[in-house]
Protein backbone atom coordinates (compact mmCIF):
# COMPACT_ATOMS: atom_id res chain seq x y z
CA UNK A 1 0.00 0.00 0.00
CA UNK A 2 1.63 3.05 -1.57
CA UNK A 3 2.16 5.71 1.55
CA UNK A 4 0.20 3.81 3.76
CA UNK A 5 2.43 2.13 6.77
CA UNK A 6 1.17 -1.47 8.10
CA UNK A 7 1.32 -2.45 11.61
CA UNK A 8 1.27 -6.19 12.19
CA UNK A 9 -1.21 -7.68 14.46
CA UNK A 10 1.08 -8.18 17.18
CA UNK A 11 2.84 -4.97 16.88
CA UNK A 12 -0.44 -2.78 16.71
CA UNK A 13 -2.27 -5.10 19.57
CA UNK A 14 0.73 -4.61 22.08
CA UNK A 15 0.18 -0.38 21.49
CA UNK A 16 -3.24 -0.53 22.42
CA UNK A 17 -3.21 -2.45 25.23
CA UNK A 18 -0.04 -0.42 26.36
CA UNK A 19 -2.53 2.96 25.78
CA UNK A 20 -5.15 1.39 27.41
CA UNK A 21 -3.76 0.51 30.95
CA UNK A 22 -1.65 3.93 30.23
CA UNK A 23 -4.89 5.79 30.49
CA UNK A 24 -6.84 3.55 33.37
CA UNK A 25 -3.87 5.29 35.45
CA UNK A 26 -6.47 7.99 35.18
CA UNK A 27 -9.75 6.89 33.97
CA UNK A 28 -10.68 4.00 36.62
CA UNK A 29 -10.38 6.51 39.68
CA UNK A 30 -12.18 8.93 37.97
CA UNK A 31 -15.26 6.79 37.24
CA UNK A 32 -14.39 5.16 40.84
CA UNK A 33 -14.97 8.96 42.57
CA UNK A 34 -17.87 9.55 39.64
CA UNK A 35 -20.05 6.39 41.01
CA UNK A 36 -19.00 7.35 44.98
CA UNK A 37 -20.48 10.87 44.35
CA UNK A 38 -17.45 12.67 44.86
CA UNK A 39 -15.82 15.33 43.86
CA UNK A 40 -12.10 16.18 42.91
CA UNK A 41 -11.18 19.70 42.84
CA UNK A 42 -7.84 19.35 40.72
CA UNK A 43 -8.48 16.05 38.40
CA UNK A 44 -12.08 16.57 37.37
CA UNK A 45 -11.15 19.40 35.43
CA UNK A 46 -9.91 16.98 33.19
CA UNK A 47 -12.83 14.93 32.49
CA UNK A 48 -15.11 17.90 32.72
CA UNK A 49 -14.19 21.08 31.88
CA UNK A 50 -12.56 18.91 28.63
CA UNK A 51 -15.48 16.97 27.06
CA UNK A 52 -13.65 13.52 26.45
CA UNK A 53 -15.09 11.12 27.86
CA UNK A 54 -12.94 8.73 29.90
CA UNK A 55 -14.07 5.25 27.15
CA UNK A 56 -13.04 7.51 24.56
CA UNK A 57 -9.57 8.44 26.17
CA UNK A 58 -8.82 4.47 27.24
CA UNK A 59 -9.46 4.04 23.25
CA UNK A 60 -6.36 3.49 21.22
CA UNK A 61 -6.72 4.98 17.34
CA UNK A 62 -3.49 4.53 14.84
CA UNK A 63 -3.97 7.87 13.16
CA UNK A 64 -4.21 8.12 9.54
CA UNK A 65 -2.15 6.66 6.99
CA UNK A 66 -1.74 4.08 9.06
CA UNK A 67 -3.05 -0.22 7.97
CA UNK A 68 -3.96 -2.37 11.24
CA UNK A 69 -3.59 -5.96 9.77
CA UNK A 70 -4.86 -9.07 10.58
CA UNK A 71 -7.98 -10.26 11.74
CA UNK A 72 -8.54 -8.48 15.12
CA UNK A 73 -8.63 -5.25 13.00
CA UNK A 74 -12.38 -6.14 11.63
CA UNK A 75 -13.24 -4.87 15.11
CA UNK A 76 -12.16 -1.30 14.12
CA UNK A 77 -14.90 -1.01 11.15
CA UNK A 78 -17.72 -1.34 14.09
CA UNK A 79 -16.35 2.53 14.62
CA UNK A 80 -17.63 4.85 12.65
CA UNK A 81 -14.87 6.29 10.00
CA UNK A 82 -12.72 2.67 9.34
CA UNK A 83 -12.59 0.85 5.92
CA UNK A 84 -10.65 -2.55 5.20
CA UNK A 85 -8.21 -2.90 2.35
CA UNK A 86 -5.92 -5.17 0.62
CA UNK A 87 -3.64 -3.94 3.39
CA UNK A 88 -5.97 -4.13 6.84
CA UNK A 89 -8.59 -1.68 8.51
CA UNK A 90 -7.42 1.98 8.08
CA UNK A 91 -9.19 5.30 8.63
CA UNK A 92 -11.23 6.35 5.79
CA UNK A 93 -9.97 9.43 4.20
CA UNK A 94 -14.10 10.78 3.48
CA UNK A 95 -14.63 10.64 7.43
CA UNK A 96 -12.06 13.84 7.30
CA UNK A 97 -15.29 16.05 6.83
CA UNK A 98 -15.29 20.39 5.72
CA UNK A 99 -15.99 20.63 9.54
CA UNK A 100 -13.07 18.59 10.77
CA UNK A 101 -10.92 20.73 8.22
CA UNK A 102 -12.05 23.82 9.46
CA UNK A 103 -11.12 22.61 13.20
CA UNK A 104 -7.74 21.43 11.48
CA UNK A 105 -7.45 25.06 9.63
CA UNK A 106 -8.63 26.40 13.14
CA UNK A 107 -5.79 25.03 15.70
CA UNK A 108 -2.99 24.79 13.00
CA UNK A 109 -3.16 28.65 13.12
CA UNK A 110 -3.75 28.99 16.62
CA UNK A 111 -0.80 27.02 17.57
CA UNK A 112 1.61 28.41 14.97
CA UNK A 113 1.07 31.58 16.04
CA UNK A 114 1.41 30.71 19.94
CA UNK A 115 4.91 28.57 18.94
CA UNK A 116 5.97 32.05 16.81
CA UNK A 117 5.71 33.61 20.69
CA UNK A 118 8.54 34.20 23.57
CA UNK A 119 6.73 32.91 27.10
CA UNK A 120 5.39 35.04 29.10
CA UNK A 121 5.99 34.23 32.48
CA UNK A 122 4.42 37.04 34.89
CA UNK A 123 1.15 35.97 35.73
CA UNK A 124 1.89 33.93 38.96
CA UNK A 125 -1.79 32.09 38.37
CA UNK A 126 -3.78 34.55 39.38
CA UNK A 127 -6.63 33.81 37.41
CA UNK A 128 -7.83 31.17 40.72
CA UNK A 129 -7.58 33.95 42.51
CA UNK A 130 -9.78 36.07 40.17
CA UNK A 131 -12.31 34.03 39.85
CA UNK A 132 -13.13 33.91 43.51
CA UNK A 133 -12.69 37.70 43.65
CA UNK A 134 -15.37 39.12 46.23
CA UNK A 135 -17.45 35.75 45.36
CA UNK A 136 -20.30 34.37 48.37
CA UNK A 137 -18.09 31.39 49.94
CA UNK A 138 -21.43 29.51 48.54
CA UNK A 139 -21.20 30.21 45.31
CA UNK A 140 -17.30 29.69 44.88
CA UNK A 141 -16.53 26.84 42.59
CA UNK A 142 -14.76 24.62 44.72
CA UNK A 143 -16.52 25.18 48.09
CA UNK A 144 -16.01 21.67 49.31
CA UNK A 145 -12.46 22.38 50.28
CA UNK A 146 -11.70 25.91 52.12
CA UNK A 147 -9.57 28.92 50.56
CA UNK A 148 -6.07 28.93 52.49
CA UNK A 149 -6.28 32.48 53.47
CA UNK A 150 -10.01 33.11 53.94
CA UNK A 151 -12.05 35.12 51.79
CA UNK A 152 -10.77 38.87 52.95
CA UNK A 153 -7.15 37.27 52.94
CA UNK A 154 -7.54 36.19 48.92
CA UNK A 155 -9.21 39.41 48.11
CA UNK A 156 -6.33 41.55 49.80
CA UNK A 157 -4.20 39.10 46.91
CA UNK A 158 -5.92 39.88 43.62
CA UNK A 159 -5.87 43.36 44.79
CA UNK A 160 -2.61 43.74 45.85
CA UNK A 161 -1.16 41.95 42.69
CA UNK A 162 -1.11 42.89 39.07
CA UNK A 163 -3.67 40.57 37.33
CA UNK A 164 -2.22 39.26 33.61
CA UNK A 165 -4.36 36.51 32.10
CA UNK A 166 -4.67 37.18 28.27
CA UNK A 167 -6.71 33.10 27.82
CA UNK A 168 -9.95 34.28 27.21
CA UNK A 169 -11.37 30.08 28.49
CA UNK A 170 -9.40 31.18 32.00
CA UNK A 171 -10.76 34.85 31.85
CA UNK A 172 -14.80 34.29 31.31
CA UNK A 173 -14.89 32.92 34.72
CA UNK A 174 -13.08 36.08 36.43
CA UNK A 175 -15.82 37.07 38.76
CA UNK A 176 -17.49 40.46 37.51
CA UNK A 177 -15.39 42.59 40.10
CA UNK A 178 -12.11 41.01 39.02
CA UNK A 179 -12.60 41.23 35.07
CA UNK A 180 -12.10 45.06 35.25
CA UNK A 181 -8.32 44.61 37.54
CA UNK A 182 -7.30 42.52 34.27
CA UNK A 183 -4.72 44.45 32.33
CA UNK A 184 -6.04 42.44 29.38
CA UNK A 185 -9.43 41.97 27.81
CA UNK A 186 -9.52 38.65 26.15
CA UNK A 187 -12.07 37.37 24.09
CA UNK A 188 -13.10 34.48 21.55
CA UNK A 189 -11.98 36.84 18.70
CA UNK A 190 -8.10 38.00 19.97
CA UNK A 191 -7.69 34.03 21.44
CA UNK A 192 -5.02 33.45 18.00
CA UNK A 193 -3.80 36.92 18.77
CA UNK A 194 -2.69 36.49 22.29
CA UNK A 195 -2.21 33.01 23.20
CA UNK A 196 1.10 32.81 24.25
CA UNK A 197 3.15 29.14 24.87
CA UNK A 198 4.08 30.09 28.80
CA UNK A 199 0.29 30.37 29.99
CA UNK A 200 -0.47 27.08 31.88
CA UNK A 201 -4.31 26.94 30.02
CA UNK A 202 -2.97 27.36 26.58
CA UNK A 203 -0.86 24.39 27.05
CA UNK A 204 -3.29 22.34 28.83
CA UNK A 205 -5.52 23.04 25.40
CA UNK A 206 -3.46 21.16 23.43
CA UNK A 207 -5.33 17.75 24.69
CA UNK A 208 -8.29 19.82 23.37
CA UNK A 209 -6.70 20.23 20.29
CA UNK A 210 -6.19 16.76 19.89
CA UNK A 211 -9.20 15.20 21.13
CA UNK A 212 -11.17 17.19 18.82
CA UNK A 213 -8.83 16.23 15.77
CA UNK A 214 -9.57 12.31 16.64
CA UNK A 215 -9.81 9.53 15.03
CA UNK A 216 -6.78 11.84 13.06
CA UNK A 217 -4.45 11.92 15.53
CA UNK A 218 -2.92 9.11 17.41
CA UNK A 219 -3.94 7.99 20.56
CA UNK A 220 -0.51 7.80 21.71
CA UNK A 221 -0.45 11.99 21.00
CA UNK A 222 -3.71 12.62 22.80
CA UNK A 223 -2.21 10.54 25.54
CA UNK A 224 0.98 12.75 25.87
CA UNK A 225 -0.89 16.27 26.13
CA UNK A 226 -3.65 14.92 28.36
CA UNK A 227 -1.00 13.09 31.10
CA UNK A 228 0.92 16.98 30.57
CA UNK A 229 -2.47 18.41 31.03
CA UNK A 230 -2.82 16.31 34.51
CA UNK A 231 0.90 18.30 35.40
CA UNK A 232 -0.15 21.37 34.80
CA UNK A 233 -3.27 21.28 36.31
CA UNK A 234 -1.67 19.79 39.39
CA UNK A 235 0.32 23.30 39.25
CA UNK A 236 -2.64 25.56 38.40
CA UNK A 237 -4.48 24.11 41.55
CA UNK A 238 -1.43 24.33 44.09
CA UNK A 239 -1.06 28.22 43.11
CA UNK A 240 -4.64 28.45 43.52
CA UNK A 241 -6.25 29.97 46.73
CA UNK A 242 -8.07 26.65 47.64
CA UNK A 243 -6.33 24.70 50.66
CA UNK A 244 -4.91 21.36 49.19
CA UNK A 245 -2.85 20.15 51.30
CA UNK A 246 -5.01 17.58 52.93
CA UNK A 247 -5.26 15.86 49.20
CA UNK A 248 -1.60 15.75 48.85
CA UNK A 249 -1.19 19.28 46.89
CA UNK A 250 1.11 21.03 48.74
CA UNK A 251 0.33 25.06 47.66
CA UNK A 252 2.51 27.21 45.81
CA UNK A 253 2.17 30.68 47.62
CA UNK A 254 1.89 32.99 45.18
CA UNK A 255 1.08 35.70 47.34
CA UNK A 256 4.61 35.56 48.29
CA UNK A 257 7.78 36.61 46.45
CA UNK A 258 9.27 33.22 46.57
CA UNK A 259 5.97 31.64 45.48
CA UNK A 260 6.06 33.23 42.50
CA UNK A 261 9.34 32.48 41.81
CA UNK A 262 9.10 28.67 42.24
CA UNK A 263 5.65 29.21 39.85
CA UNK A 264 7.33 31.02 37.18
CA UNK A 265 10.15 28.54 37.18
CA UNK A 266 7.63 25.51 36.78
CA UNK A 267 5.56 27.17 34.42
CA UNK A 268 8.89 27.44 32.27
CA UNK A 269 9.71 24.53 32.30
CA UNK A 270 5.90 23.48 31.25
CA UNK A 271 6.57 25.90 28.55
CA UNK A 272 9.43 23.78 27.68
CA UNK A 273 7.78 20.21 27.42
CA UNK A 274 4.80 21.95 25.77
CA UNK A 275 6.63 23.00 22.52
CA UNK A 276 7.30 19.71 21.18
CA UNK A 277 3.53 18.67 21.46
CA UNK A 278 2.40 21.59 19.98
CA UNK A 279 4.82 21.15 17.46
CA UNK A 280 3.71 17.35 16.55
CA UNK A 281 -0.07 18.73 16.87
CA UNK A 282 1.27 21.68 14.40
CA UNK A 283 2.76 18.88 11.69
CA UNK A 284 -0.18 16.93 12.22
CA UNK A 285 -3.14 19.76 11.22
CA UNK A 286 -0.11 20.69 7.93
CA UNK A 287 -0.98 16.82 6.68
CA UNK A 288 -4.13 17.01 6.95
CA UNK A 289 -5.01 20.26 5.60
CA UNK A 290 -2.92 19.50 3.03
CA UNK A 291 -4.24 16.11 1.73
CA UNK A 292 -7.86 17.36 2.52
CA UNK A 293 -9.96 17.54 -0.64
Amino acid sequence: MNGVEVLAEPDWLAREAAHVERMRRWTVPHQERRARGEKHPVLDFLFTYYSYRPSHLERWQPGPGVALAGPAARRFLDRKGYVSTAGGVVLDPAGFTEGKARTAEFVLGLLTATASRAPRLSCFGLHEWAMVYREPADSVRHNQVPLRLGSAGTDAVVESLDIRCGHFDAFRFFTADARPRNELTPSRETQVALEQPGCLHANMDLFKWAYKLGPFVPAELVADCFELAVEIRTLDMRASPYDLAGLGYPPVRVETAPGRAEYARAQGEFAGRAAPLRHRLIAHCHRLVSAAP
